[in-house]
């Protein structure tokens, strides 16, 4: 049933060439993308702390504070699934100019943000309580390589996610889909992505253009079929191709299916219906989007559409996965 959720969400409805680097992905990870994903969470151990981080401000050179509504709903998504079944708390690594929209986002999908601080009391008597925490990170690269490794041994993450979140090229340049260079105010966060695959910590990238953490797993793919993935248009030359691997790459035509598919596939692995994405919430999240302010990218408008693609469509992707991962269960 997996594979079947791995195509349903690479249905190329962008026509950007998501189908070529699935299978890319595919080959690399050797069994199903949300399989080899949902594994990956199912073997956090209860309690632990995972790193999570979304967020891309495609017009950066306008307003490093505008950021697309593709990635912090499936973020969360994942993140409420892993409170409720393990209570691992989230800890969301962003841009603090991001903690408003992103935060707004995790809140609607029923976390209460609190500080590492007190998401540590959480193991104390007295009732669970689903939490994630919000943390930012350096937006210079000297300052983002160098903070990589004291914030692993600060946090002692057991994994570590990444959905629609940039990634620098082998230049060092962070692209849009349109080959522009958006780096500006952008934490360098693949840097701890790196010094995580360096240690052997678990890494997971979500992606459907390239540009993302953890496409560094099938650059090859990238360079011949997606749009600028050989040559850019900021005039580096490089492509937009994103140089951090993963040791799991989920590739997906919109980024927050291919969580909502690691969800379910996660769900169906732990056997625990509660812990799926429903249409309901689907329209719950991108309608507060909306009034947090997120954009649909490729149409620079705040509305609840997400790459371009209807409301409506997000949430019969969500029911499909849903279905397959109930019939998963009753086996």
């Amino acid at each position: 049933m997996e594979e079947r959720m791995d195509q349903l969400v690479n249905l190329d409805f962008g026509g950007r060439g998501i189908e070529h680097l699935y299978h890319a992905a595919r080959d690399k990870v050797g069994k199903s993308l949300v399989k080899a994903a949902a594994e990956k969470l199912a073997a956090v151990p209860r309690g632990a702390t995972v790193l999570i981080t979304t967020g891309s401000a495609s017009r950066a050179w306008i307003s490093s504070t505008v950021v697309e509504n593709d990635g912090p709903a499936g973020a969360a998504a994942v993140a409420r699934a892993l409170s409720l079944a393990l209570d691992v708390i989230p800890v969301i690594l962003v841009e603090r100019a991001l903690f408003g929209p992103v935060g707004g986002i995790f809140q609607a999908a029923g976390m209460c943000m609190i500080t590492m601080e007190e998401a540590r009391r959480t193991a104390m008597p007295g009732g669970r309580l689903s939490v994630a925490v919000l943390h930012d990170y350096p937006t210079d690269d000297a300052e983002g390589a160098a903070q990589a490794g004291p914030l692993l041994d600060e946090l002692q993450p057991s994994l570590l996610f990444a959905t629609e979140r940039p990634g620098r090229n082998v230049k060092q340049i962070y692209h849009s889909s349109r080959g522009v260079d958006y780096g500006q105010d952008k934490a360098r966060i693949d840097y701890i992505f790196d010094e995580a695959n360096r240690r052997g910590i678990p890494t997971i990238g979500v992606g459907d253009g390239g540009n993302e953490i953890g496409m560094g797993l099938i650059a090859e793919a990238i360079r011949q079929h997606v749009d600028y993935g050989e040559r850019c248009a900021c005039g580096c030359g490089a492509g937009v191709g994103a140089v951090t691997s993963a040791d799991v790459l989920v590739t997906a035509a919109v980024s927050n299916w291919g969580c909502y598919a690691v969800t379910a596939s996660f769900a169906a692995l732990l056997k625990n219906p509660d812990l799926l994405h429903t249409s309901e919430q689907e329209e719950v999240l991108l309608m507060r989007g909306a009034e947090l302010g997120l954009i649909n990218s490729p149409l620079g408008r705040v509305d609840p559409n997400v790459d371009a693609i209807p409301l409506a469509s997000h949430k019969a992707v969500v029911e499909l996965l849903r279905e397959m991962a109930m019939r998963q269960m009753a086996k």
